[in-house]
């Protein structure tokens, strides 16, 4: 894995062990996301499939996350007692903290699109009720993974790529919306169905919006600007010097 600091930057701190607890946390953060990764991947796919033994499995592998996120934060709340890092050291930290939040909240979504996937494999949901979500999910996964690619590599401008396609998540999950509407309005008996697919959607726009938290943290690292109320157009122009 290559590191997010360069040569010059390491050699600015006295002690050695501190770049390394640095390069070690930056390294489990990204273990983490490729757990949570698996986990949103292996929720859709049990909801696509009915697969309730596969939901039943993404529901108990859950607390490897919740675990990672423990343990991850205990050694960034020792960095900060022992090491009290300022400046760059500093924001890197508190970008993993806020980021490892992220990651179990995007876990726990996952483990609610299993708990919807045990829900209509009792159900026999219709093959074609799933296009407009698979796309969704499609959609939010390349979102997750390039956010994690970005924190990866401090990566400024694919972490705004990542969230101005939240844009067109967001468009997505209101047409599955309005869809499933549609047809609880033409057959009531398709109710329960179309309410565990609007809760998955649901549950995929947010993993998008986590998704985009995680950008921001990146660019709060690399430039030390909270975008969080700033407009993407004002944001783009900063990062263009403009």
């Amino acid at each position: 894995m290559a590191s997010i600091f360069d040569k010059d930057e390491l050699q600015q701190h006295i002690s050695k062990q501190f770049d390394q607890e640095l390069v070690d946390i930056h390294s489990r953060i990204l273990a983490m996301g490729g757990l949570v990764e698996e986990q949103v991947q292996l929720g859709v796919k049990s909801l696509i499939e009915a697969d309730a033994e596969l939901a039943e499995r993404v529901v108990a592998d859950d607390v490897k996350i919740n675990s990672l996120e423990v343990s991850i934060d205990e050694e960034c709340t020792q960095i900060l007692a022992r090491r009290q890092p300022t400046a760059r050291d500093l924001r890197l930290v508190m970008a993993v903290i806020k980021t490892i939040t992220d990651l179990e909240r995007i876990g726990d979504e996952a483990k609610r699109i299993a708990y919807h996937a045990m829900d209509l494999s009792r159900q026999f949901p219709k093959r074609n009720q799933f296009t407009d979500l698979e796309h969704l999910a499609t959609h939010v996964g390349v979102m997750l993974h390039d956010a994690l690619d970005a924190f990866a590599r401090m990566d400024v401008e694919q972490a705004f790529r990542v969230v101005q396609d939240d844009k067109v998540a967001n468009a997505e999950y209101e047409s599955i919306l309005r869809q499933q509407i549609t047809y609880m309005m033409e057959d009531p008996r398709s109710i329960p169905v179309c309410l565990d697919i609007m809760w998955s959607a649901r549950s995929l726009e947010r993993i998008g919006d986590r998704a985009c938290n995680i950008c921001e943290y990146v660019i709060y690292y690399a430039m030390g600007k909270d975008i969080r109320h700033i407009s993407l157009d004002q944001v783009q122009k900063d990062l263009k010097g403009e």
